[in-house]
């Protein structure tokens, strides 16, 4: 049915791709892209636009959500100082809830992270198996901007590493990685969860518009269902950004310990180093959807920007 689709972060990784695909779409719906650079602000058409709002200044949200019917929040602030990731991720998301609940928005969908349950080892759990243990600032200024959204009766999906071109953290963390480790780490046997961003954004779309019975519950893993071995993702991102590939491999503890001669923290590697692959079928399931042919054939097709983006940087 018509109606009017919020959306913020939409200038970010993830928000501007779903802008892409609602518009793509869903041509029968207004969209409302709440940003706060305006030298970022996509073009306007017809059905689409654009509302000044900062999540660090819940008095610039006020009205955001008048005459929406589906907000899709995509905004987070991704490291910085704890001050910084609490006042946007948890505060401004609570402020972002209340608006929603004043405007009577019907659904609210929220793009959270599989950061939130911590380091690992997980090996196919799925969200009920786990409790929230979030080991950074960012992740647990996340977590709370959950309990908002689960409070306002809202969805929340949770990725684990998103891919694709815009991807500003995911390869380039790993790139420095490889580089400073010069080595493989007890062989790279450990999975991880992945998804391609257009498959996450359509995802999030199918979320925003799917009947209420169809989704039997409030927070789902959004990933591809199958893991990849860390060995395939990094031999991956080796060839993309021309790594030889190491012939030395350490156990994780001499390779955390090398990490931090060099003054680095272990986080990338602890993301790597053991197993973290979540079960994700469920929203698929709920979304009557395909969820996509994979890493294997989703990526290859991003590796001309992640080396013009190398180049660039």
């Amino acid at each position: 049915m018509p109606g009017t689709i919020m959306i913020t972060g939409a200038t970010g990784f993830i928000g501007g791709r779903v802008v892409h695909h609602a518009a793509r779409l869903l041509p029968d719906r207004a969209l409302r892209l709440m940003v706060h650079r305006k030298a970022l602000v996509p073009p306007a058409s017809p059905r689409v636009e654009t509302v000044p709002g900062d999540l660090a200044d819940p008095r610039s949200l006020r009205g955001v959500c008048s005459g929406v019917d589906v907000l899709v929040h995509c905004a987070s602030q991704i490291g910085g100082p704890a001050e910084t990731c609490q006042t946007v991720n948890a505060h401004g998301t609570e402020a972002l809830m209340a608006e929603a609940r004043r405007a009577g928005v019907a659904r609210i969908v929220y793009v959270s992270t599989a950061a939130v349950y911590g380091r690992g080892p997980f090996r196919g759990e799925r969200p009920e198996d786990l409790a929230l243990a979030p080991a950074s600032a960012t992740s647990r200024s996340r977590a709370a901007a959950e309990l908002a959204v689960l409070a306002a009766d809202g969805i929340v999906l949770r990725p684990h590493m998103v891919y694709g071109a815009g991807d500003r953290w995911v390869a380039p963390g790993l790139r420095d990685l490889m580089a400073a480790l010069g080595s493989t780490v007890d062989g790279w046997r450990s999975r991880v969860s992945l998804i391609d961003v257009d498959d996450l954004a359509q995802a999030v779309l199918g979320t925003a518009l799917a009947p209420r019975e169809d989704l039997t519950t409030s927070v789902y893993h959004a990933n591809h269902p199958h893991p990849v071995l860390v060995a395939d993702l990094l031999r991956a991102l080796s060839e993309v950004y021309g790594l030889p590939w190491p012939t030395v491999d350490r156990d994780y503890p001499a390779a955390r310990a090398h990490l931090l001669a060099q003054g680095r923290t272990s986080h990338d590697l602890d993301m790597v180093a053991v197993d973290h692959w979540f079960h994700s079928d469920p929203l698929w399931t709920a979304l009557h959807r395909t969820p996509g042919p994979g890493f294997a054939n989703r990526f290859p097709p991003h590796t001309p920007w992640y080396r013009d983006a190398a180049k660039a940087a």
